[in-house]
């Protein structure tokens, strides 16, 4: 007996180290499986999963099943032998005796299946609750600067404070039905020990067992109800469990919208691109209204586009088709002649540099940031990237120069300076089309000029596309595209816009009459009032 305890002994502790270092196992994998899936979906099938949702399932529902694998690993094992070993004996000492288990085990086994059928919808909505959470933390850590300077804490502390005590109240209905597990346990060993001490007595004074025989059968039947015990906490982590494991599933079975076909195309002849009546309507809405209507046009290699519109009127969305973040809902769009439906999505990103209007820094040093666009780029080249965008002046008064460390986000350095890093970061592809999604709005005119040269002498046959709300970043354009709620209301140089379109010449005339006041239109816009320091017209306007 002393050896078979020590034996035991080494099992138990052997069972708790590998199940822990399984169990763990299978929370790293499921995490790099979630993550990698997640690098594989469209726009589209991002936005069907918040970010926080995301966050949330790579986390804590990774967490709970993490937990259900451990002990049903450790428990779920052992258990079940010692209920089967201890119900065997038992039979073989009475079977008329043992009925009285059988009974005790349906009727738990009944009012278990009830617990869970109810409680696993209920953890569903507990961990939908996370994310709503999680959201709110999301957001208020990262606009903490608009909550302070709006001194908005209270409001977002009541924000997080409903949305705590609605998680609370969620957990708290789960959990007590869920706590009738241990009274309707303890409910089913006493009564069946209440049972076989009575039956047993009777079967003694019949003569049917002896007094040795009942006694084995009650620590046979502790070892049977032990067993159970231990079942109905695996059970219990099962019901937490499984609404985190359906959650993980969900996005794991998630069907990428946009994929590589099969034979795709493996090169971007050049950078010319053409819509062919692309209509497109965002999935997600639900609207059914179309955010593009019909566009039809085409832009040559090497020609520099200017793409105006007003808030809404679809500028980003358009520039997302090309690089095939989002799919056409009609029509096609090409670009070096083949639809862009053909190529190796890789590829076609690669050939189609963007820098959007969120402009995003990494933590990093500059340079690491700046191999985002080629990560084999020597530092001659970025050195060569930055001064194209304007962005060598600035690092070079920075201690470390390219060495200098980024914080997450780039909160570290202005918005103008992260506008041209990001631009910098997107020449170093050597990209057949180049879309700056009104990246030059924090920058100052004499600063989006000095850019736009540097595109005309250092990329000429890279087809560049230019949204802004300055007519000013226009100058080096060859022709400009006007947009009105996703339509295409001109397309031409500007004096025939000038000429034949009343949005453009609106604008024009808007932002002309007093330098860069129109500027303010647009956040994050740069207002530079010296640039008009020799303008006769506004010293007048001054005097």
């Amino acid at each position: 007996m002393l050896l078979c305890a020590l034996l035991a002994l080494l099992v138990g502790a052997s069972s708790g180290v590998f199940g822990s270092e399984a169990a763990t196992g299978l929370a790293a994998n499921l995490r790099d499986a979630l993550f990698e899936k997640v690098q594989t979906y469209s726009f589209g099938n991002i936005d069907k999963f918040s970010t926080a949702g995301l966050v949330t399932r790579m986390t804590t529902d990774v967490t709970n099943v993490q937990n259900a694998f451990q002990m049903v690993l450790i428990i779920a094992t052992r258990a079940p032998i010692t209920l089967v070993a201890s119900i065997v004996m038992c039979v073989l000492i009475s079977p008329s005796l043992s009925v009285v288990f059988f009974v005790a085990m349906v009727a738990l086994g009944f009012a278990l299946i009830y617990i869970m059928l109810k409680t696993m919808p209920m953890f569903g909505n507990v961990f939908r609750r996370y994310d709503d959470l999680n959201a709110s933390v999301q957001e208020n850590v990262t606009a903490i600067r608009v909550v302070k300077a709006f001194v908005r804490e209270d409001h977002e502390s009541e924000k997080f404070r409903h949305a705590a005590n609605e998680l609370h109240d969620l957990f708290v209905g789960a959990e007590s039905l869920l706590a009738w597990n241990n009274p309707v346990m303890m409910c089913s060993m006493y009564g069946c020990i209440i049972a076989l001490s009575w039956f047993g007595a009777h079967s003694i004074l019949a003569g049917e067992i002896t007094t040795g025989e009942l006694t084995s059968l009650l620590g046979y039947v502790m070892g049977i109800l032990m067993s159970l015990m231990m079942l109905t906490m695996v059970f219990v982590m099962i019901s937490m469990s499984s609404a985190s494991g359906q959650r993980i599933i969900e996005v794991l079975d998630e069907v990428p919208e946009i994929t590589s076909p099969e034979n795709a195309l493996t090169e971007v002849p050049d950078g010319s691109i053409t819509f062919d009546h692309v209509t497109f309507s965002y999935r997600s809405t639900g609207t059914g209204e179309p955010t593009l209507d019909d566009l039809n046009f085409a832009i040559r290699s090497g020609e520099t586009i200017g793409i105006l519109g007003g808030t809404g009127s679809g500028k980003s969305t358009l520039v997302s088709l090309i690089s095939r973040l989002y799919d056409v809902t009609e029509g096609a769009v090409l670009v070096g002649g083949n639809d862009v439906r053909a190529y190796d999505t890789e590829v076609l990103r690669d050939a189609v540099a963007v820098v959007l209007q969120q402009n995003t820094l990494f933590s990093g040093t500059i340079l690491d940031n700046l191999r985002w666009g080629n990560e084999h780029a020597t530092l001659e080249e970025c050195q060569r990237a930055c001064r194209a965008a304007c962005a060598d002046e600035f690092i070079e008064r920075f201690p470390d120069g390219y060495a200098t460390m980024i914080d997450q986000g780039g909160t570290n350095v202005s918005g103008g300076q992260r506008q041209r890093l990001c631009i910098a970061r997107a020449l170093l592809k050597h990209p057949r089309v180049l879309i700056l999604d009104d990246s030059t709005s924090a920058v100052d005119t004499a600063t989006d000029a000095s850019i736009q040269r540097a595109f005309a002498e250092q990329i000429p046959d890279t087809t560049k596309l230019i949204i802004s709300q300055r007519v000013s970043s226009f100058g080096a354009c060859d022709r400009i595209l006007v947009l009105d709620s996703g339509s295409v209301s001109a397309f031409g140089t500007e004096e025939e816009l000038l000429a034949t379109n009343q949005i453009y010449r609106d604008v024009y005339e808007a932002q002309n009459k007093s330098g860069s006041e129109a500027d303010f239109d647009e956040p994050g816009a740069a207002y530079d009032p010296m640039s008009q320091r020799n303008d006769p017209a506004f010293a007048d306007e001054l005097r």
